[in-house]
């Protein structure tokens, strides 16, 4: 649903309906940086698996997967052939129904979790599906502002993937960026490794951590003597914001 390399989304939902017009196939998705970020509907949409991580729109260290199911899911699951002992979910489903799971579990994470579910709830699914939209919106505005291009046609809510501008080394500008402003970002990878970067906005994140980012990013390139205009992004950024205040 969004992919974090190349922060780029896709169209689940569209997708989903193709494919239940034309195939019984199971529908599994990739939630893992789309969960708490962008629109997701399980049951209406008709996907049958589901996976995300802790790490990610959950706000929590790494350790747990957590994966939704359909009806049909479980069916197939329940009649499957394929062998699995530590990564079988047929004895997740097994141990679910006595509310446990099959092995020890990360406890400390699980407490954590119910903290952050509540802060989902206390906030509203389709408030933070909005102020992910917002954030990333005002990223790609401010780095374009910079004179910087963005990589990816399809944006995901969750991660602004950007092009390092012409003649700019990526471990110079890391350096300045991370150790001098104490923003860090994540590098390219493969093939587009030292001619991207990537912002995160996916989690807890607000309003004042996107103009700290381009701030920073400011600061770096004004260092590393890259020419662009002086509070260009920050002031696109704050634009963006001001121009379309949170809904109260």
């Amino acid at each position: 649903h969004s992919e974090t390399s190349t922060g780029t989304a896709t169209d689940v939902r569209a997708m989903a309906k193709a494919i239940r017009e034309h195939s019984d196939a199971l529908i599994c998705v990739d939630g893992i940086t789309a969960v708490g970020a962008h629109e997701l509907r399980f049951d209406e949409w008709g996907i049958d698996a589901c996976v995300t991580g802790s790490q990610k729109g959950l706000m929590m260290p790494p350790g747990l997967a957590l994966v939704a199911l359909s009806e049909r899911a479980i069916k197939a699951i329940e009649t499957a052939k394929l062998p699995s002992y530590y990564l079988s979910l047929k004895k997740a489903l097994k141990s679910y129904k006595d509310n446990d799971t099959p092995f020890t579990p990360a406890v400390s994470l699980i407490i954590g979790l119910d903290e952050s579910l509540q802060m989902i709830k206390a906030e509203g699914i389709e408030n933070v599906w909005k102020r992910h939209q917002r954030l990333s919106a005002a990223c790609r505005t401010g780095c374009e502002a910079l004179g910087m291009r963005l990589f990816s046609n399809s944006p995901s809510f969750a991660v602004t993937p950007v092009w390092l501008p012409e003649g700019v080394d990526w471990k110079a500008f890391n350096k300045v960026l991370k150790l001098e402003n104490g923003i860090t970002v994540a590098a390219g990878q493969d093939a587009y490794a030292g001619k991207i970067f990537r912002i995160s906005h996916l989690g807890f994140y607000d309003e004042l951590d996107m103009l700290t980012v381009i701030g920073a990013l400011e600061m770096t390139l004004k260092k590393i003597n890259h020419p662009f205009e002086v509070g260009s992004g920050v002031s696109a950024v704050m634009k963006a914001f001001l121009e379309e205040p949170v809904a109260v």
